[in-house]
This record gives C-alpha cells, structure tokens and sequence, in this order.
C-alpha cells in the first residue's frame, strides 16, 4: 500500500515529460541497432517499414503506457492492481523488466565510459592506447571485460551518476539533467553525421543506407521469397519495440507524473519523431564509414555492420584508425554522444525502479534511491565479472548478461506488451484509455486506430515479436534476424 505521504512528483510542463520520455527511448540501441538492421534489410525500404510500425504498433502501446501511469498516478508495480484487482501479477513482472534490465546496462555504461576515457586520452596525448592503427582494439575490448575489477569498477560509477540525478528528484535531477543532455545529443549527433555525410567518398555509403534495395526480399534463386519479407518486418517491428522504450514500467512512470491537462496523444506522436530521427542519425553516422572501411580493407560490408557491442566497441574503433589525425577526435566525440545516449536511458530505467520502491514500501525518494541503487550494483556484479572471473559460469549456455539481456527482452518484455493490450482491449477497455487521453476536453484523433491496434493487432503483433525473437536467440528452426 502507497503511503500518503509520499507526494507524486510531476514535470513542469509538457515539454520536459516530451524530452524525459525521448531521452529514455534514446538509448544504445538506436546507436547500434537500428543502423545495422537497416543495413541488413534493405537500407530505406527497412526505414519506411520500421515509419509505418513506429506511428501505428508503436504508437497505441506508449499511449497505453502512458495513460495508465497518469489515470493511476502509480508506478507500473502498483497501476495494474489499480485499475483493476487481481491484475497485480502482471505489474510485478513489469517491475522485474527494469530491474534486470538497469544492472547490465549500467555495466555496458561502464564500458562506454572506459572508451571514453580512452579517447580522450588519444586525442589529447596523440598515443594510440588500442595499439598500431587500433588492429588490436578486438584485443583490447577483450582484454578490458576479462578483467577482474574495471568492468565492474566502471559500471558502479555509471550506476552512481545515474542514482545522483535520481535522488535529486523528477524536476532537480532528471528534467534539468534531460534538459542539458538532450540538446548536447542532439546537436553532437547531427554534428558527427554531416562530418561523414561530407567525408570524401561517403556518397556509395550513403546510397547503401538510405536508398530502398528490394534485393534483400529475393532468394538465392532471385525470386520473391515472402520469408525474408517477414523478417524484415519482425526486424524492424522488434527494433521499433525496444526502441521506445516499451514494456519496460518506464512510460508508465513517466505518465504518472504528467500533467493532465497535457495531450498525451501529441506528446507520444513528439516522442516517436524524436527518437526516430536520432535513429535515421545515427545510421548517417556510422554506415557510410562503416561501409567505406569494409570496401578499403576487403570486408564484407554485412561483416562489418556486425550487431552488438562487436560493432561499438571492436568495429568502430578500427574505423577510427583509419582515418589518420582526426580519428582520436572523433572517437572522442562518439562515445561522449554515446554516453549521454546511454544515461538518459539509464537513469529512466533507474527510476522505474525507484517508483515502484517508493509506491509499493511507502519510502521517501532518497532512501528508496539508496535501497535500490544497492540492488543495482550487486546484481551488475554479475554482468560485470560474467566475461572474467565468472566467464565458466553459464545460465542455459549464456554468460550473465547475454541470459539477462534474452530473459527481459525476448521473453518478459513482449509477454508483458500483449498482456497490457488484453488488459485494456477485453478487461477494462479502450474506453478508459480513450477518455484519459481525452481529458480536459482534448481530442484523440487517433481513437479509431487505437481502438482496432489495441484489441487485436497489437497482441497479434507483440506475439510475433516473442516468437520471433526466442527463436533468434536459442537459435531454433535456423531463425536470426
């Protein structure tokens, strides 16, 4: 039970819940993610898929979101039960998403944070740590997280940052924190890519990225093969899905302490456009040099856009090197871009987490902090040393991180997305989303799409998105996307 004398914190205004929510959605897998599949399934036709799901799948679960968490003025723990009882099982499961979540995060923040120092060091000493030419830096991502103690000496001051934002509350820490990042983002990310737009033979680079290449829909035979158009969609619709930050208690945080006179309709169609164009940015950044490294050194390019940290920590770096005088500084700029992208998420993930604390033991934010930042820290010790000390130690086959990363995303994350759109759809009903988004007199000019999304294209949709990417990641039936 919520004790009543914990007082909701709220935004100050519209503005700061738009730039909160795009800053959560703004993470490390638009800045890896997105370019790689993009690359992989057909370069501009993957970006318009991934438009088309973003606006209509996207858009109905983060409203859903959204409006639960401003009608309850509850944390994803407790929302649930709220509205309706017995439905208190499902906001555990959405409080265990962050909470698994936020410890590997934060160590791969510390992993951001160790290049970034890296970077600064090379660019202002001109000493090439990674090795000649960074040939090594494979070996040096490697040597860094075998390492009994930096993985995780590094993550704990990414884990501590992020709890210094969260004590000082919604408005003192992370409006005015969200406030400086984001515009530094922002302007770094367009910043970086128009420097590689403008890099002298980016063009073919380019061209592979953003022009639509309806070669990867064809078999080997050159037929039409309506498989590989469904892992195009499902690609796309699991990026678009992670992406912002869905199933994850942190829109419904967020929304509990928004304003209710505030649209939420205009404010998710907000969210999408901001993180969608960090994501097309993003792809700008890295694929034309990506591309132009692969073509210098003979790699194939699909080897080169190799998802995961292979591409940020290992691939990137060597492209780095190769571009003589300037490659330390735009290292430098990088990763510093890098990791605000991976606070902002960080700290929302923390906060999920921290609400649920305050809502469900009645705590006041600084001792809820405390608790659960030590939470966070024990559990990231096992993230953290899973490559070194621990790396004989398997869960199913997986080290730490990789099975905490399939557990939440494969598993919990979509369960719990089609669970929500039931609950809404067939127990308390669009209706009671749709008069929360129409409150004080606002129109929902969307409602017609919300209410055929959430009823049955949505857990339709979310279903797939579970199927496909257990598959994916136990390797059943050849699936990978």
């Amino acid at each position: 039970m919520t004790s009543n004398s914990c007082k909701r914190a709220s935004w100050s205004g519209q503005l700061a819940f738009v730039l909160a929510s795009a800053a959560s959605a703004i993470g490390l897998g638009n800045l890896w993610r997105f370019p790689y599949l993009a690359a992989r399934y057909g370069g501009g036709m993957f970006i318009a898929v991934y438009l088309a799901l973003v606006v209509t799948l996207g858009f109905t679960l983060m409203l859903t979101e959204i409006a639960i968490g401003r009608m309850t003025k509850q944390s994803q723990l407790t929302a649930y039960s709220r509205l309706r009882g017995g439905w208190g099982v499902l906001g555990l499961v959405a409080t265990v998403i962050p909470l698994l979540i936020t410890p590997y995060y934060c160590v791969i923040g510390g992993w951001v944070l160790y290049y970034l120092k890296t970077y600064c060091i090379m660019a202002f000493s001109g000493v090439s740590v990674m090795g000649e030419a960074a040939a090594g830096s494979g070996d040096f991502f490697g040597a860094f997280v075998a390492s009994p103690f930096a993985p995780f000496g590094y993550g704990m001051v990414f884990v501590l940052a992020c709890a210094g934002v969260i004590v000082l509350g919604v408005k003192n820490g992370i409006e005015k924190s969200n406030l400086v990042m984001m515009p530094v983002l922002f302007v770094m990310a367009v910043a970086i890519s128009l420097y590689v737009v403008f890099m002298p033979g980016s063009g073919e680079g380019l061209k592979y990225y953003l022009v639509p290449n309806m070669d990867c829909l064809r078999d080997a035979k050159g037929s039409f093969s309506l498989a590989l158009l469904g892992k195009t969609v499902l690609g796309a619709m699991g990026q678009m899905f992670y992406s912002l930050s869905l199933a994850m208690g942190i829109m419904i945080t967020y929304g509990s302490y928004m304003n209710r006179e505030d649209s939420i309709e205009r404010c998710v169609r907000r969210i999408e456009l901001f993180d969608t164009i960090i994501a097309v940015v993003a792809g700008l950044m890295i694929i034309p040099v990506v591309y132009m490294f692969a073509v210098k050194t003979g790699t194939p390019v699909e080897t080169a856009m190799n998802a995961g940290p292979g591409l940020m920590f290992i691939t990137l770096p060597r492209v780095f090197a190769t571009l003589g005088a300037v490659g330390p500084w735009l290292g430098l700029a990088f990763f510093l871009l890098v990791t605000f992208a991976a606070a902002t998420s960080a700290i929302s993930l923390l906060e999920a987490c921290v609400a649920s604390v305050c809502d469900l033991l009645g705590l006041e934010r600084k001792p809820a902090t405390f608790f659960t930042t030590a939470l966070v820290m024990f559990l990231a010790t096992f993230s953290a040393l899973g490559f070194g000390p621990w790396a004989d130690v398997r869960v199913f086959g997986m080290q730490f991180l990789d099975f905490f990363d399939f557990v939440t995303n494969s598993v919990l994350m979509p369960i719990t997305a089609a669970a929500t759109c039931v609950f809404v759809g067939f127990v308390i009903g669009p209706k009671t989303i749709a008069d929360e988004v129409r409150a004080c007199g606002r129109e929902f000019r969307s409602e017609a799409l919300y209410r055929v999304m959430v009823r049955y294209f949505a857990p339709a949709l979310v279903t797939a998105i579970l199927v496909s990417e257990t598959c994916r990641a136990l390797g059943l039936f050849g699936w990978s996307i």
